[in-house]
């Protein structure tokens, strides 16, 4: 998994509030357990005409958000179904971080384990972030994970809180796999010792 450090980008606003995990990445496309190629389907019924040709008004098509890393949403993002397409899509789409008022718990948890980071703050400052991000791709914002703070276009600044563990695993690129092998050693050593006291094992 890619480490998250800090992170400067286009941040697109999207206030719509329930965007659940459906909306995210409809289930006709869930054809895969590959964690790539889903971003092409990201918010596809909001983002396409059932003729395939893009919705010019949804926000992920402006030219000014096509490359955005970084996605302040409406409250209650990633609700409905768990599947962890949803955050697949997200990463495979280039964002690298949302931020919202609050996600479904599934969902949170998943984006973490995908490189993703979920950022909660309260309402009057997601509306603060939320309107730096309406100012298009000239308003970039800094999400610096390890001194927990993100940073507007004009310089204002905004600390969150992240659990620790989550944080590390962030830091340092690690999701369930990348934990266990940080373990290798101490799992060889306890597999050596097994076999030798129980060989017919």
């Amino acid at each position: 998994m890619e480490k998250f450090e800090k992170l400067h980008g286009i941040a697109a606003p999207m206030p719509l509030v329930n965007i659940d995990t459906d909306m995210i990445i409809p289930k006709v496309f869930l054809k895969s357990i590959q964690r790539t190629g889903f971003g092409a389907n990201l918010f596809d019924e909001m983002r396409f005409n059932r003729d395939g040709t893009e919705i010019p008004d949804f926000v992920l098509n402006k030219p000014q958000y096509r490359d955005a890393e970084i996605l302040i949403a409406g409250d209650n993002f990633g609700c409905g179904s768990s599947r962890e397409h949803a955050p697949w899509a997200i990463a495979d789409f280039g964002i690298k971080c949302i931020v919202s008022t609050s996600f479904a718990d599934i969902f949170f948890n998943n984006s973490f384990k995908n490189g993703i980071l979920p950022i909660v703050l309260p309402q009057e400052q997601v509306d603060i972030l939320m309107a730096d991000a309406e100012k298009g791709a000239n308003a970039r914002m800094t999400v610096d994970l390890e001194a927990q703070e993100i940073t507007t276009s004009d310089g204002t600044t905004i600390a969150f809180e992240v659990d620790a563990f989550k944080k590390h695993c962030l830091l340092n690129g690690l999701d369930d796999i990348g934990l266990t092998m940080e373990k290798a050693e101490a799992i060889d050593a306890f597999e050596a010792k097994a076999s030798a006291a129980r060989p017919w094992v």
